[in-house]
């Protein structure tokens, strides 16, 4: 592997629940004169995944509870959203200067458990995360994976990073390729075994895919070609550290 092409998807439109969102990808991509090459990466944004799934909540419709109004007080943040974050979510991990982190029940740690009203298909509705990112993103794989072309799939959203300013694009559900490559047991160039060596490709390549997909802008998928992945089922699962290895709970 010595060049990776990254380009977005464009012409898909705004989604709404519903839509076939493989469809939408892959008749964008082929009026593009850019079709589905094997071994293609589709990182396709959360957001418009969770439009597409329904998973949508329209704040006229949230009552907040006590607890929920109270942590509004504090955070400043409406209390129906701050209800859904708690619906949401296992665990408050961390509650200061108007950032509420939590837990989610994918086990994914990040602010205010990933629901956002950015970009959502109307006022007063915000987004969640898809209930199973796996299952969404073997989905469109099945769908988008036609004619002895294999493609693997990243489900993407920007998640803050403690220590660090700014968000990054990272993985939370993976189809059809490892999200980790382990380099445990190899050598180094100076002959070395490598001991911890693990790296977070599925993450990397979502970083990559929002550097053209970006914030704004209606670019909900992106495709990064020349990637050499390797065939795995386990999901975007390996990314997510077991709670016995956690230093920082």
């Amino acid at each position: 592997m010595s060049d990776l092409q990254t380009f977005a998807v464009s012409g898909i439109g705004e989604i709404r629940q519903g839509d076939d969102l493989a469809t939408l990808i892959g008749d964008a991509l082929r009026h593009s004169g850019r079709p589905l090459l094997h071994g293609d990466v589709v990182v396709v944004a959360q957001k418009a995944v969770s439009k597409a799934e329904g998973s949508v909540v329209d704040l006229a419709t949230v009552v907040p509870s006590r607890f929920a109004q109270q942590v509004a007080s504090v955070t400043g943040k409406d209390p129906r959203v701050v209800e859904v974050v708690l619906t949401e979510s296992v665990r408050i991990v961390r509650m200061d200067r108007g950032v509420l982190i939590t837990e989610t029940r994918h086990g994914f740690v990040c602010a205010n458990a990933g629901v956002d009203a950015s970009n959502a298909a109307a006022d007063g509705q915000v987004t969640t995360l898809p209930a199973d990112p796996d299952r969404s993103a073997r989905n469109l794989r099945d769908s988008l994976s036609r004619d002895g072309v294999e493609v693997a799939v990243i489900v993407s959203d920007s998640f803050g990073r403690p220590w660090r300013e700014g968000s990054v694009n990272v993985a939370l559900g993976v189809a059809g390729m490892a999200a980790l490559q382990d380099l445990r047991g190899q050598l180094d160039d100076r002959g070395r075994v490598l001991r911890t060596s693990m790296v977070a490709v599925a993450d990397e390549l979502a970083s990559a895919a929002q550097l053209v997909m970006g914030e704004m802008g209606g670019l909900p998928a992106a495709v990064v070609r020349g990637f050499a992945w390797k065939p795995d089922d386990a999901g975007g699962a390996p990314l997510r550290r077991a709670p016995e290895k956690d230093l920082f709970r």
